[in-house]
C-alpha cells in the first residue's frame, strides 16, 4: 500500500460516461478521514498512517480511545485502520485526508468484509456437483465421500459444510469513474465486497503504477 482512504459502501447505480457508455458503479461515501497517528521506522519499525472515519458519541468510547483521539484534537471514530507506506507521511496528526488524494481514472483496490451467508452446504459453499435428480435417487446435495479409509480419519483441509462469507475480501484494479468533493462520494466501476453501509478501505492498486499522493490534496 502506498496511499488510501477509509469509506462506507452506500450502494450501486449506473451512469453514462462522456462517450455514451453505460457503466455500473458503486457509490462510496468518503467523507474526510482524520490522521490519528503516524508510524515511523525509527520508532515503530515501519511507515504507516492511522486513519479514523466517521464520528461516534463519546459515551461509546473507552478512556484509552478518548485519550488517543485527543492527541489529534478530534472525536472518537467508528472505523480506524492503518495505511502502510511512505507516501502518506506527508500528512501529520490531526490533518484531514480527503478523496482528492486520488484522481478520476485511477485504479484502486477496495477491501471490505463480504456478506455473511450463514451455515451452507458444499454445493453452495464449494460449488460441488449435485447428485442425480431423478430415477429414485435419494442423494442430491450431500457432501460425498470423506476419503477416510487410509488414513482412517478425515484429512485436514477437506471441503465440508460450514459458515460461508463474512470474511475479508479485496477486489483489485477498479477504476475511479468520478469523485464528487462537494458530496464526499466516490464512484468506482463495478462491485465491491460487503453489504450496504459497510466500511471499506480504498487503496491504490498494487498492480498499477504511479501511486503518488495527488499534490492538490495537501492544499
Amino acid at each position: 500500500m502506498a496511499k488510501g482512504i477509509l469509506g462506507k459502501k452506500l450502494g450501486m447505480t449506473q451512469i453514462f460516461k462522456e462517450d455514451g457508455l453505460l457503466v455500473p458503479v458503486t457509490v462510496i461515501d468518503v467523507k474526510p478521514n482524520v490522521v490519528l497517528q503516524t508510524k515511523t521506522p525509527d520508532k515503530d519499525g515501519y511507515s504507516a498512517v492511522q486513519l479514523g472515519y466517521e464520528d461516534k458519541p463519546e459515551r461509546l468510547a473507552v478512556k484509552p480511545e478518548l485519550g488517543h483521539v485527543a492527541k489529534a484534537s478530534t472525536s472518537p471514530k467508528r472505523f480506524v485502520k492503518e495505511i502502510a507506506g511512505t507516501e502518506m507521511n506527508v500528512f501529520s496528526v490531526g490533518q484531514e485526508v480527503k478523496a482528492n488524494i486520488f484522481k478520476e481514472g485511477e485504479l484502486v483496490d477496495v477491501t471490505g468484509i463480504s456478506k455473511g451467508k450463514g451455515y451452507q452446504g458444499v454445493v453452495k459453499r464449494h460449488n460441488y456437483a449435485m447428485g442425480p435428480k431423478a430415477h429414485g435417487s435419494g442423494y442430491h446435495r450431500g457432501t460425498g465421500s470423506m476419503g477416510s479409509r487410509n488414513p482412517a480419519r478425515i484429512k485436514k483441509g477437506k471441503k465440508m459444510p460450514g459458515r460461508m462469507g463474512s470474511e475479508r475480501v479485496t477486489v483489485q484494479n477498479l477504476e475511479i469513474v468520478k469523485i464528487d468533493m462537494e458530496r464526499n462520494v466516490m464512484l468506482v466501476k463495478g462491485n465491491i465486497p460487503g453489504p450496504r453501509n459497510s466500511y471499506v478501505i480504498i487503496t491504490n492498486a498494487v498492480k498499477a503504477k504511479n501511486a503518488a499522493v495527488n499534490p492538490d490534496a495537501l492544499i
